[in-house]
This record gives C-alpha cells, sequence and structure tokens, in this order.
C-alpha cells in the first residue's frame, strides 16, 4: 500500500492532458482562480447586484488576475532559474581556483553523512573525478538548490490557464442565465455547487502534490474556499446597508 502510494506521488504519466510535474501550477492556478472569482460572486450577490454585473466582473477578475498571477510565476520562476545559474557558474570557479578548499567541502559534506577512513577517501575521488558531478553535488548538498526542468513560460501558462479554467466555473451559472434567460432566484445556489465541484477537482489534485489523503486535500480546499466566499458575501451585504 506504501509503495503504491510513493509510485503515485512520484509518477511522470500524464494525467489528463498534462504532465504531472505540472500540477502544483495547476493546483496553484486553480484555487486562485476558483476562489476569488467566486468571491466576487458572493460579494456582488451580497450586495445585490444583477447576473449581468456579476457576469461583468467576473470575467474582468478572471483576465486581470489570472494574467498577474501568471506574469508573477513567470518572473519568481525566472529569478530562480537566473539565481541556480548564477551560483552553479560560481562553483565551477571555485572548483577552478580554490580545488583544494572545495575537496575538503565534499569531505566535509560526506564525513557529516556518516562515510569514513578508506570508503570517505573513495567517495570523495569519485565525485571530485568529474566536474559535471562534482558543481551537481556541491549545489545539491552544499547549496540545497535543485535546477527545476520547467521552462518560466510552460508554468506560468499552466498557472494562467488553471486560472481560467477553473475560475469560471463560479460564474458559469451566471453566463448561462445571460445566454438562455433562464431564472434567476437559484443562481447563487447554483454556481455555490458548480464552484464546489470545481474546488473538489483542485483537492484531489492538490493531494497528489502533497502526498496526503484525497479526501483530506478535497476537505482542506472546499473549507478555504467557503470562508473566503462566506467573508465576501458579508462584506458585501454590509457594504450595500451603508451606502446603497
Amino acid at each position: 500500500m506504501l509503495e503504491t502510494r510513493e509510485d503515485e506521488i512520484h509518477s511522470t504519466k500524464k494525467i489528463f492532458f498534462f504532465n504531472r510535474e505540472y500540477i502544483s501550477e495547476f493546483v496553484y492556478g486553480g484555487i486562485d482562480g476558483a476562489i476569488t472569482t467566486f468571491a466576487v460572486v458572493a460579494g456582488a450577490t451580497g450586495a445585490g447586484l444583477e447576473s449581468s454585473v456579476v457576469v461583468i466582473l467576473g470575467f474582468a477578475n478572471l483576465i486581470a488576475d489570472g494574467f498577474s498571477m501568471s506574469i508573477g510565476n513567470f518572473f519568481s520562476s525566472k529569478a530562480q532559474k537566473d539565481n541556480y545559474k548564477k551560483n552553479k557558474a560560481l562553483e565551477y570557479w571555485e572548483i577552478e581556483h580554490l580545488r583544494e578548499r572545495e575537496i575538503e567541502e565534499v569531505r566535509d559534506i560526506y564525513e557529516k553523512k556518516g562515510f569514513k577512513g578508506e570508503l570517505l577517501d573513495q567517495v570523495v575521488e569519485v565525485i571530485i573525478s568529474n566536474k559535471e558531478v562534482w558543481v551537481d553535488t556541491m549545489m545539491k548538498e552544499e547549496l540545497g538548490m535543485i535546477d527545476d526542468e520547467k521552462t518560466p513560460v510552460s508554468s506560468a501558462t499552466m498557472t494562467f490557464f488553471s486560472f481560467l479554467a477553473i475560475g469560471f466555473i463560479p460564474i458559469l451559472a451566471y453566463v448561462f442565465q445571460s445566454w438562455f434567460q433562464i431564472a434567476t432566484e437559484n443562481l447563487f445556489f447554483y454556481s455555490s455547487i458548480l464552484t464546489g465541484v470545481g474546488l473538489a477537482i483542485v483537492g484531489y489534485f492538490k493531494s497528489m502534490v502533497t502526498g496526503k489523503s484525497k479526501v483530506i486535500g478535497i476537505v482542506e480546499t472546499l473549507l478555504l474556499g467557503g470562508i473566503a466566499a462566506a467573508l465576501s458575501y458579508v462584506v458585501g451585504n454590509v457594504l450595500k446597508k451603508a451606502f446603497m
């Protein structure tokens, strides 16, 4: 059972249409998209605004916040990659110009891991015999840095896509109402149900990132979304009474 769980977490197979390595971006964008858009819906409903206004505010939030979030993700990912490259170049320089000190650092690292005597000498010799392996070892063991194979563009794109895809769900009922002129009495109820489904999907994927129970992942995500919606609804209702 434990091995199955571990295989699931570390698997590189695709889930539906995207790679597992992008689950964190999907969850990151999806949760924010669903919660912020539903918060707009809840606030507008609490303020008694018309469904057309809810749609306009919802789409404005989707585009503006989704783009802003993806740009932030892009620059964050790029900064991490640039920092990794800078430190990697520095390690190459240190190996070339401060070779003996770097050898001692390798020895200290593996000595702290429990290697001793001849075995320690062999490990150090193997590592320093290959410059790429040596630098990679120093990056991981000394600096605690691992290069992310995902590009900033791909990470930002997945974040933006998930924000739009999941964030659209809360306003789906209002869009249908505008298109087909259906009754407006229960729109917020329908939106709440649909948003719950969207958050449950994101919570399911979140459990794949965290390794937690899928039930716990779903419940945590639904709870977070419910709290945000409740706060927005109350604020909208209070502001309506105060200014309208």
